[in-house]
C-alpha cells in the first residue's frame, strides 16, 4: 500500500460540502451519519492505494526465501524472535556466519566457520539477506555486535548499505583483531548479534577456542594445580596406608573374637 495525493482536490471539495451540510443542520442524524461514512470510504480508497497482486505475489516468494535458509539463520532468527517481537518485515535472513583470516608462511587465508581461534589474525561477520520489493531501493543501517563469554562487547560496526530487490551478501567493513589482542581475556561461546535499521534480526551462537600458547599455560596451570593437590593428600595423611594383607588379617581377629 502507498499514499496517492492526486485525488486530494476533489476529495477536499467533498469535504467541505459534507461539512456545510453538517453545519447547515437541515439534514437529518440519519443522513449526516451516510454522508460522513460515504466520505471515509472515498478518503480510504482514494488516498490509499492497496495493491492486492503485490501481496499475493510477495507472499510465496517470503516462503520460498523462508525455505532457503541456513540452519545458522534459522537458529539465529528464532533467537531474535524470542528475545524481542519487532522484527524488520520484508527481510529474510538467508545465511550468518563469521570468516576468519590467517595468515601463515603459503599467505592469506580465508575460511567460514562458527568457530575462531585466537591464532587466527581477525574475524569478519556477513550475513546474506532477501529483500522484498516493498523494502528495496533504500538505505539501510547494518549493525554487526560481537558479545563475548562474560556479556562484554568486543566488536561494534555499523554500515549503510543500499538494500535492492534480491538476495543479497554483506560483508562488514572492519574485522576483529584476534591475536595478539589484550582485550580478549577468555574464550568459550560468544554472540553474534545482527540488526536492520535498529531491530534485532538474528543472533548466533560461535565458539572462541584458546591460541596454541593460551592452551599451553592453560596445560601448565592443570599441571600445577595437580601436583598441588597430590602433595596436600600426601600431607594431610598422616597414617600409613593399609594393606590389603593387613585388612584381611584385622576381619579374621574380629571374626575369631566373635
Amino acid at each position: 500500500m502507498r499514499l496517492r495525493r492526486r485525488n486530494t482536490v476533489w476529495l477536499g471539495i467533498m469535504a467541505a460540502l459534507v461539512g456545510m451540510v453538517l453545519l447547515s443542520g437541515a439534514a437529518s442524524p440519519q443522513v449526516m451519519v451516510t454522508l460522513v461514512g460515504m466520505f471515509l470510504v472515498a478518503l480510504a480508497a482514494s488516498v490509499i492505494d492497496f495493491q492486492p497482486d503485490r501481496i499475493l505475489n510477495s507472499a510465496p516468494k517470503a516462503a520460498l526465501s523462508r525455505m532457503r535458509m541456513s540452519p545458522q539463520a534459522r537458529e539465529a532468527t528464532e533467537r531474535a524472535r524470542r528475545r524481542t517481537s519487532y522484527t524488520p518485515t520484508g527481510l529474510t535472513l538467508l545465511d550468518v556466519g563469521l570468516i576468519s583470516l590467517h595468515s601463515s608462511s603459503e599467505g592469506m587465508t580465508m575460511r567460514r566457520s562458527r568457530s575462531i581461534s585466537l591464532d587466527d589474525d581477525g574475524v569478519r561477520p556477513y550475513i546474506t539477506l532477501h529483500v522484498q520489493p516493498e523494502e528495496a531501493d533504500r538505505r539501510a543501517v547494518i549493525r554487526f555486535e560481537i558479545i563475548d563469554h562474560d556479556g562484554e562487547t568486543q566488536y561494534v560496526h555499523e554500515m549503510k548499505t543500499y538494500l535492492r530487490d534480491g538476495e543479497l551478501n554483506i560483508l562488514a567493513d572492519h574485522h576483529l583483531p584476534l591475536a595478539m589482542n589484550e582485550r580478549i581475556s577468555g574464550t568459550g561461546d560468544w554472540d553474534l548479534r545482527v540488526s536492520v535499521d535498529g531491530l534485532l534480526l538474528g543472533t548466533l551462537v560461535f565458539t572462541t577456542t584458546p591460541s596454541l600458547r593460551g592452551r599451553e599455560k592453560l596445560l601448565r596451570r592443570q599441571s600445577r594445580l595437580d601436583d598441588d593437590s597430590g602433595s596436600m593428600l600426601v600431607d594431610e595423611s598422616q597414617e600409613s596406608p593399609v594393606s590389603l594383607e593387613d585388612l584381611l588379617r584385622s576381619h579374621s581377629a574380629a571374626r575369631r573374637e566373635e
